[in-house]
């Protein structure tokens, strides 16, 4: 069936009698938008001459900042009202502010301490509650009107719609705003509506300079912060976080690694990232680590090929999953500063890096040239040689400075995987920013790393470029001498809750012989224990189509100066699921493996929590290792990440998150 939607017609059955100018747009779907242009035109001029109906809900102060909760009207929509709150902050008495817009991710909400940050820093800041979850003061939560779409739903988790208007349906139900299949049902462009209007605000308040308006976001709000970068040019810098990486469209063979799913033309032409990212001229710097579930480094480095380095920073740290580390966190701050205020502080520029396949020894090197305008601390060389993105481990390549120049060696363990790779540069943070006031989890930082560009080679350029495959299994996979650098660290400032883990184990390079025995050595000051635990397939990642599982076992350890040693063999551990009695076989379906003194078992079927202690003196362990067992049966190539198990696990790794941001407030 053919629908003609004209402007007429389209305002007249949504009554949006105040808002959004749309227009016939195509012969193939009469209109309905085909293309962004299609989708945001005439918005801003609109957008200008409708009012925002502002108010503000409670005015309060604190440490010489004046907050808020406000809220704005984002238009009016089958004859309701949309209406969005947020946090409002800045500092008490100052005019000509530039400010910051932050979009929360994904069943998070507004957060009154970044805003409260932000304004201590300088700025004025807008926190948008786009989702419409409670929000928090602090020791109570907003009990006052709050975020309300009308007859529309764009909330997160969706409090009223069964459908899911952010995973991609296009598809028209009674909560979307057009009756047929159309880019305007997806709730990103009702949230994108809502931070063009949340700028808007910005500009009218007295205290703000129009002229310096940046936005930064997280997870989902970092998809938001890439596309509002792209559509809305009052935005003057941008910082996404964890979000904004696009989709991937071509074959292993052109791009390896990566995630690709499926997507309809409209929703490529309208809703991704890769619709976006060609428009952004404004500074962005990309804020996300490398084994990111929602924003994945393969499809970033791919999509965003073309972004120009003059306009463009990378800050990604190495092994976590969708958080940073102090010194790559605290570039965002060092971005807005440049950016914004016009500091003296100038990011470097991006150092370049070549991966150089054809060598007189046939091993891969890499060569990294940093930017030396600003005295270099120390240039960490990655790479990796696993094309499942999410469970994949980067080993650091040991580089040797040589001129102005560092490069490494990057043996391979066979011709049939790809190879990825990038580089940390590190510097000192120039006073007064390496101290003060940080955003909610992140800590002041004596350094800041900017990244390179990440670079791959699949098989058949290794193979063509007459690359040998030198590297071999190895039994001791950490001797300690570089402390964790190997592993990430969780709830570190929280000695009972504390847990490092590492991907190590699933690299060919390290993976467990059949039947070996895992030891390590540590030191315990007083009696504690360690739950060890085995995260097995994650993502599918080794074997697609089954379930991921922890494996798990405790161990005591005494109260001690001297270093302890600690086994463990296959027998030792039960799935933490008291539905899967079936033991682990082997050692090559693990992916992550963790230690902590906080965790959980299985005891007489039922699963428990293992009662945590805060653990005295220093962390540390060396000597990881394997012994006994075979090589015979060890698996060298590594599945792709699947885009089916990537759907099926894609909620699980929010609530994952969202979890450990809980403990992270403890």
């Amino acid at each position: 069936m053919q629908y003609t939607i004209t402007r007429r017609h389209f305002l007249y059955a949504t009554g949006a009698t105040s808002m959004l100018p749309w227009f016939e747009a195509s012969a193939q779907t009469p209109g309905i938008p085909q293309t962004l242009n299609q989708l945001w035109e005439g918005y801003a001029d609109l957008d200008k001459t409708t009012p925002l109906e502002a108010e503000v809900l409670k005015e309060w102060e604190q440490d010489g900042v004046v907050c808020r909760i406000v809220r704005y009207q984002v238009g009016v929509f089958k004859g309701a009202p949309s209406r969005v709150a947020a946090f409002y902050a800045f500092p008490k008495g100052a005019t000509k502010l530039p400010a910051i817009l932050e979009m929360h991710g994904g069943g998070q909400s507004a957060s009154l301490n970044s805003v409260v940050t932000y304004a201590k820093r300088g700025y004025a800041s807008l926190s948008l509650n786009w989702g419409g979850n409670k929000m928090s003061l602090g020791q109570e939560t907003w009990s006052g009107p709050q975020t309300d779409w009308g007859k529309l739903d764009a909330t997160h988790p969706p409090q009223r719609n069964k459908a899911n208007h952010f995973a991609g349906a296009l598809t028209p139900d009674e909560f979307t705003l057009d009756t047929v299949e159309s880019p305007r049902n997806s709730n990103w462009f009702l949230v994108l509506m809502a931070a063009r209007r949340a700028i808007t605000f910005l500009e009218q308040q007295p205290e703000v300079d129009a002229m310096r308006i940046g936005a930064h976001g997280h997870s989902m709000g970092g998809k938001l912060t890439t596309n509002l970068a792209g559509i809305d040019k009052r935005i003057k810098a941008a910082v996404p976080s964890c979000g904004g990486s696009g989709d991937l469209l071509e074959s292993d063979e052109v791009v390896p690694g990566g995630s690709r799913t499926k997507r309809t033309d409209m929703e490529l032409a309208c809703v991704s990232d890769n619709a976006y990212i060609p428009l952004i001229t404004c500074p962005v710097l990309w804020l996300s680590p490398t084994n990111d579930f929602h924003a994945h480094i393969d499809n970033m480095a791919w999509n965003w090929r073309n972004v120009p380095d003059d306009r463009l920073r990378f800050s990604i740290a190495p092994h976590l999953n969708h958080r940073h580390t102090d010194e790559h966190a605290i570039t965002e701050y060092l971005w807005f500063e440049q950016h914004l205020k016009g500091a003296d502080f100038k990011m470097p520029q991006t150092p370049k890096i070549a991966l150089e396949l054809k060598t007189a020894d046939g091993v891969p090197r890499i060569t990294v040239t940093p930017d030396d305008s600003r005295p270099v601390q120390r240039v960490d060389i990655y790479y990796s040689l696993d094309p499942h993105a999410l469970t994949r481990f980067w080993r650091d390549a040991s580089a040797v400075k040589t001129g102005k120049q560092w490069n490494a060696a990057c043996p391979v363990m066979n011709l049939e995987q790809p190879i990825f790779a990038y580089a940390n540069v590190v510097y000192e943070t120039p006073a007064p920013y390496g101290t003060g006031p940080q955003k909610a989890g992140q800590q002041s930082s004596a350094t800041f790393a900017i990244s390179s560009r990440v670079l791959s080679a699949g098989p058949a350029q290794l193979q063509a470029a007459k690359v040998k495959a030198t590297d071999k299994p190895e039994r001791l996979i950490d001797d300690g001498a570089r402390g964790w650098h190997d592993w990430y660290l969780l709830n570190w400032g929280h000695p009972p809750l504390w847990t490092a883990t590492t991907r190590k184990l699933k690299d060919a390079k390290w993976r467990g012989p059949d039947g070996a025995t895992l030891h390590f050595e540590v030191k315990c000051q007083t009696g504690n224990q360690l739950v060890l635990t085995f995260n097995c397939n994650a993502w599918g990642a080794m074997n697609p189509g089954k379930p991921a599982v922890d494996y798990t076992t405790v161990k005591t350890l005494k109260g001690s100066p001297d270093w302890q040693t600690v086994s463990v063999k296959l027998s030792e551990l039960f799935a933490a699921d008291p539905k899967l009695t079936t033991p682990l076989a082997n050692w090559q379906t693990v992916t992550e493996f963790s230690i902590s003194p906080h965790g959980y078992v299985v005891k007489n079927g039922q699963k428990v929590q293992v009662d945590a202690k805060a653990w005295q003196g220093a962390r540390a362990i060396r000597n990881l290792r394997w012994e006994g067992g075979e090589y015979s049966q060890q698996k060298t190539v590594d599945a792709a990440l699947s885009s089916e198990e990537l759907q099926k696990n894609f909620n699980d790794a929010i609530k994952k998150s969202l979890d450990q941001e809980k403990l992270d407030r403890k």
